[in-house]
């Protein structure tokens, strides 16, 4: 694998902490040149300072790195957020925000890594998802539609791209221990009709998050599918994670959401 990933260059969205950066550590180990775009920077990596919800920002990084190295072999759509409460208390500006970000940060991203790909004649891109974007989680209903909103992206890019040998997969991740869980905005108020409902919901999920499976894990995911010939159009991050899916699949649709509502409900 390190010799596929030799001098590589490979941008990574939001890599100064948690999944990105673990990611970013693990290709430079195998031996790729790793560009981070974040609005913080990192001794660790080429950083471009980068908004990825401006797209003039945007496209200005993928320029500069295109002069710089003259070519773009991997792109992991990493950056993302969180917020929790219940839908109908969340305020407007909050939810278009977690989308700007989730959403239309990973569109920007890759609309302008896109054309560089497809005219050196391929590339690799890694969306990361979530296991939320097909276990949809009450209180927690924004991020799970972003997520669920980037798999659908990137199962229909990488239709798209194919003939151009751009090969486009997702990785869904399970509950990973990082700073996503502390960093999470939540409703400044909850309405109380939903009794304690959100505070128990809230704090299952980060119990979960805090003890979940290290980046390390996810970012050998990513690592791996960069490194295929032909990636699958999504992959589960996280064996429990994988099992937990593969059931749901078999299970009727009011049986999961009945689970679902057992846990996070």
């Amino acid at each position: 694998m390190t010799g596929k990933l030799k001098d590589k260059i490979v941008v990574i969205t939001g890599a100064t902490a948690g999944i990105g950066k673990a990611t970013g550590l693990l290709f430079k180990e195998k031996g790729a040149k790793v560009v981070c775009l974040a609005r913080r920077t990192t001794e660790e990596f080429d950083c471009i300072p980068t908004d990825v919800t401006d797209r003039e920002s945007v496209f200005a990084a993928v320029c500069a790195i295109r002069e710089k190295y003259g070519r773009i072999d991997v792109l992991v759509n990493n950056a993302g957020m969180g917020i929790s409460g219940s839908i109908e208390d969340t305020d407007p500006v909050a939810a278009h925000k977690i989308f700007e970000l989730n959403f239309f940060g990973v569109l920007n991203v890759a609309q302008a890594v896109l054309p560089v790909m497809r005219e050196q004649g391929g590339g690799t891109i890694v969306n990361v998802s979530s296991v939320a974007a097909v276990l949809s989680i009450p209180f927690q209903a924004f991020y799970s539609a972003t997520k669920a909103a980037v798999s659908s992206l990137s199962a229909a890019m990488r239709i798209e791209a194919a003939p151009f040998n751009v090969k486009v997969t997702s990785v869904l991740p399970g509950d990973v221990k990082t700073d996503f869980t502390s960093a999470r905005e939540k409703n400044a108020t909850d309405n109380p009709a939903y009794g304690d409902r959100i505070r128990r919901s809230v704090a299952t999920m980060e119990k979960d998050e805090k003890n979940g499976m290290p980046p390390s894990v996810i970012a050998k995911c990513i690592v791996r599918l960069a490194s295929r010939k032909n990636p699958p159009v999504s992959v589960i991050g996280g064996k429990k994670y994988a099992v937990l899916v593969a059931i749901a699949k078999f299970l009727p649709a009011r049986a999961v959401s009945a689970l679902l509502g057992a846990i996070y409900g």
